[in-house]
């Protein structure tokens, strides 16, 4: 899956937050890639919070408007006191950006079903790659803010983020104490599932590239081994790191074997031929597919293979899916990759196979918890984030768990420790779902 980037360089997107009193911006919107039209910003910038678009041209104008409320299309003019539009050169980054607040108080911007509308301007005009320009409202010299050159060569919109994103109350309780990590290990050593015949519960790892799949496996692992430990392997890369089907086991610190198997897949890709095939993940949820099977994305596993397993066991199966997505990408996710997880979901739930998400790298998703992350269920950001994965996903937001993985650390940290122990008990009572159903059609 290619990744959606950011046109700023460091130096204009420091320059850029400098202005806007934020510590970061996220990327939710690019027309290069997802068009030069009013429906498809809509779709991805309605109820974002406060963003900044961001306009290029090429006489090296960088130029744009702020607003601190939603977009929502209600066809109304809005009254925003901390808008304003701005512009800075590509060839004088030392120079301080101009920035011009509006005239009208009740009239900052016009809330349509157009391409964001500014009054002086508007961008995307027509459903094109330009910019319709009117001072007035916003009170500027056409020359300082576009240099008259109102054709685009990209435009973005970016979420604009900083401390003040936090709710007043949690939006979910979670004790950070010592006594609770304690206990949440205690509970994933002791946990049983209830089915003799298996001795331990196999859960498979989906998720685009980069999603934090393998680096999920080895965080757990390195909570219950006590230091920071990886074994399998992780990185972006643009393509999927892991080429086989891994199955792998837990050991304590003191040697005992955890009663699961984590078990991980390529990642998922957009391209035809590229990433975890579809037929090969059923073959893995029915337990056909060995462990360290190589993959080949271009042909699916063949059942005269020495690798298919005809008459796989109980044991064999997958008996939880969970889905892991990056949260900085969430809006960034193309169609085809939303497409496949669909997909997979379609197939896991016609084998009766229960489903979880984890929302990974929060900390970089939102400043407020990569400051603390007991901010985490206080975070605006990370909440709507959840909210859209459940809304265009069909996820019930109880099956969305937001985690921290072990990806920069060298040592461990009680408070990341307790969030992943606590997504991994949520995962170990979706698992007890698929055997409860698999007893009652014993009886």
């Amino acid at each position: 899956m290619s990744t959606v980037t950011s046109r700023l360089s460091r130096q204009q997107e420091k320059q850029l937050c400098f202005l806007l009193n934020c510590s970061r911006l996220s990327l939710l919107f690019k027309a290069s890639v997802h068009g030069y039209t009013a429906d498809a910003f809509h779709r991805r910038c309605d109820r974002q919070g406060p963003t900044v678009t961001v306009a290029y041209n090429n006489s090296w104008f960088i130029f744009g408007a702020y607003t601190s409320k939603d977009y929502a299309q209600t066809g109304q003019n809005i009254a925003d006191d901390k808008a304003f539009v701005f512009s800075f050169n590509e060839r004088e980054m030392k120079k301080k950006p101009l920035r011009v607040v509006s005239t009208e108080a009740q009239r900052s911007f016009i809330d349509a079903n157009t391409g964001p509308n500014f009054v002086s301007l508007l961008f995307l005009y027509n459903n094109t790659a330009t910019v319709y320009s009117n001072p007035g409202t916003y009170n500027f010299n056409p020359m300082e803010i576009h240099g008259n050159n109102l054709q685009l060569t990209e435009f973005e919109v970016y979420r604009v983020e900083g401390a003040e994103a936090l709710m007043e109350k949690p939006w979910r309780n979670i004790q950070w104490d010592i006594e609770k990590k304690k206990g949440l290990m205690d509970m994933i050593t002791e946990w049983k599932h209830g089915v003799s015949s298996v001795k331990k519960a196999r859960i498979l790892l989906v998720g685009p590239v980069g999603a934090g799949k393998s680096s999920f496996y080895n965080s757990i692992n390195s909570v219950f081994k006590g230091y920071v430990y990886n074994q399998a392997n992780m990185g972006y890369a643009g393509t999927s790191l892991t080429t086989q089907f891994r199955a792998y086991s837990i050991k304590t610190g003191g040697g005992k074997v955890l009663p699961f198997t984590l078990c991980d897949t390529m990642g998922l890709e957009e391209g035809i031929n590229a990433g975890l095939d579809i037929d090969d993940f059923v073959s893995i949820l029915k337990g056909h597919i060995q462990n360290k099977y190589q993959f080949n994305p271009a042909m699916p596993l063949q059942t005269q293979s020495p690798s298919f397993c005809k008459e796989p066991e109980l044991k064999d199966k997958i008996h939880t899916v969970v889905y892991v997505i990056d949260t900085c990408n969430v809006k960034l996710l193309s169609e085809k990759v939303l497409e496949k997880l669909a997909a997979f979901r379609r197939k896991t739930n016609q084998l009766g196979i229960p489903q979880i998400f984890l929302m990974t790298k929060v900390d970089e998703a939102c400043p407020s918890v990569a400051s603390d992350l007991k901010n985490l269920y206080q975070s605006n950001y990370i909440h709507k984030m959840m909210q859209e994965v459940s809304a265009n996903l069909g996820v019930p937001l109880s099956n969305l768990i937001p985690v921290k993985n072990y990806s920069q650390d060298v040592d461990l940290d009680p408070q990341t420790d307790i969030l992943l122990l606590n997504a991994f008990v949520q995962i170990l009572r979706t698992t007890e779902g698929f055997f409860e159903d698999f007893s009652l059609e014993e009886e």
